[in-house]
């Protein structure tokens, strides 16, 4: 997977970065000094302005640069343009993607543009029209960084259909699928499950990053999106679902389908995600029983796992060579007995980095057991018909062709 980190590959190519300087570039003139630096370049490969707060004025004094001087358009791969609205009312923040993000210039308009980070932003549902045209059309587009956006649901299920359109489009154009996309913080909660699931599906073998952190998903919508959309990923290498919640329903579904990654996975982060005891146990069954040749970092601190699936599964997959790329095992929180030889043949027939066990969970009560049964059974996956979904997004497209094509006068 290329790193979202970029670095120049030829001598001549040149970076241009103002990050974490806290300008506050409101008008045309403000930006001017720093767009004359920008324009001094001859081949401009990067252009960082994160951590700046931006105006309309001087937005469109950015876009036009971007859009208008070949140095730029034609040679950009990454733009880094995470907390750039610090302080900036809502109605700036819309104007200004509308410059920077026009389906007539801005960033559209270069050409191998493969790495962006709108990250940090709070872009929320007000922008969404924008965004959602600028992600279906920009083919070019490897690696889209959104996170702590303020989407929400409704705004998460937008980003998901336009996901689905840049894939069909990237078909058209012959262009690689998406490899990376990260979206946390945003709470996307079960509302944006189906149509970010067959976002994703819709990338194929090409995605090989995908991190959904902190975003208030429950079971139903987790097991959603790994059944109707992740499983389709199959060369999926960073797997990111930290702090969202499993339960049994989503961690079974979990474990049917991480067979499917078995020779590229080499991260699965799952913290804080209440896998629960069953859950932690089928899930570390898959590891004792299929090899994982690639998998370097295994995260899952608190889940409610037992000492038990720690002996019968993770210590024998460990012995008999199924994770023999591991490195990194997080496994505080969970409950597990302290001070007991089993955690000391753990550590001997791992030998790599195991957190600190310092805050080890007590068993839970029969009630609180209850409890988390009934919360199970309200959260089982639905069936979806995708075929049909898909089809309509298929048409969908095609009508808001139409309609474009209806508004032109030759």
């Amino acid at each position: 997977m290329a790193s979202l980190d970029f670095t120049p590959v030829h001598e001549d190519d040149e970076v241009y970065s103002i990050t974490g300087k806290a300008l506050k570039l409101t008008t045309a003139e403000n930006i001017k000094p720093y767009i004359d630096d920008l324009l001094k370049l001859k081949k401009v490969t990067k252009i960082d302005f994160s951590g700046n707060t931006i105006g309309i004025e001087a937005s469109k004094s950015l876009a036009d640069a971007i859009s208008h001087h070949s140095s730029i358009y034609e040679n950009v791969i990454e733009v880094n343009f995470a907390d750039l609205y610090t302080s900036r009312l809502v109605d700036e923040v819309v104007e200004s993607l509308k410059y920077l993000l026009s389906t007539s210039g801005g960033l559209l308009k270069c050409s191998k543009l493969e790495i962006l980070n709108l990250s940090d932003n709070a872009l929320g549902l007000r922008t969404i029209d924008i965004l959602e045209k600028f992600i279906a059309n920009a083919i070019q587009l490897k690696h889209l960084i959104l996170s702590n956006n303020g989407m929400g649901p409704f705004a998460g299920e937008r980003i998901g259909k336009a996901l689905y359109t840049l894939a069909q489009n990237k078909k058209k154009q012959n262009k690689p699928m998406l490899e990376t996309f990260i979206c946390g913080r945003n709470r996307l909660e079960n509302g944006s499950a189906v149509y970010l699931a067959l976002g994703l599906k819709s990338h194929g073998d090409g995605l090989r990053c995908v991190k959904l952190y902190q975003n208030g998903i429950r079971p139903r919508g987790i097991a959603t999106l790994l059944k109707y959309g992740l499983k389709y990923n199959s060369k999926l290498e960073i797997l990111d679902l930290q702090d969202n919640t499993f339960t049994s329903t989503a961690s079974l579904i979990l474990a049917e389908t991480l067979p499917v990654w078995k020779h590229s996975l080499r991260e699965l982060n799952v913290n804080d995600c209440l896998l629960k005891t069953p859950g932690c146990d089928a899930v570390l069954k898959v590891f004792s029983q299929v090899e994982f040749v690639n998998l370097a970092k295994l995260k899952l601190q608190y889940n409610e796992m037992a000492h038990e699936t720690l002996v019968n599964e993770l210590i024998p997959a460990l012995k008999n060579k199924k994770l023999p790329s591991l490195n990194l095992l997080e496994l505080n929180g969970n409950r597990l007995l302290e001070d007991s030889d089993d955690l000391d043949e753990l550590a001997n027939v791992f030998g790599g980095e195991i957190d600190d066990l310092d805050d080890l969970e007590e068993l839970d009560s029969e009630d609180e057991d209850e409890e988390d049964a009934d919360e199970d059974n309200e959260e089982e996956l639905e069936d979806i018909d995708t075929n049909e979904l898909e089809k309509a997004l298929d048409e969908n497209e095609i009508s808001k062709l139409t309609e474009a094509l209806e508004d032109v006068h030759i």
